[in-house]
């Protein structure tokens, strides 16, 4: 549609809608993504439900399930039968994936986020 001047008429949203959506955005996001939230949680409780680790993180079980087929699948960590739970093993010398940070292991980072007693993580990383 064209008016007197010949410009072209074009919807647009108002001010406030563009604001608040990018308000909404940039308020929802955390440091770490899902896959390192499902992490500390195993990580503080390797025999984690995954219905636990979900109402921990906020996220459905279902997520959960493919995260960890995804932190196993990447070598992360191994899941072992119990009975018939499961109790997940967490490889502490797997190199973090992205390469800007390579250089550092699943260890450093949970050393740091999920414990504060150096015998609980040596419990976890087998040592």
């Amino acid at each position: 549609m064209t008016g007197q001047s010949g410009a072209i008429a074009t919807p647009s949203a108002t001010p406030s809608v563009v604001s608040a959506t990018r308000m909404r955005t940039r308020s929802d996001w955390t440091i770490l993504s899902n896959h390192g939230h499902v992490l500390v949680c195993i990580a503080g409780d390797p025999d984690s439900r995954l219905r636990d680790i979900a109402r921990q993180v906020g996220i459905t079980e279902r997520a959960v399930f493919g995260i960890v087929e995804d932190l196993e699948n990447g070598g992360i960590i191994q899941r072992v039968k119990v009975g018939r739970r499961n109790r997940y093993l967490i490889n502490v010398d797997k190199p973090l994936r992205h390469e800007m940070i390579s250089d550092h292991t699943v260890g450093d980072l949970l050393g740091v986020l999920a414990f504060n007693d150096h015998d609980r993580f040596n419990e976890l990383a087998g040592a």
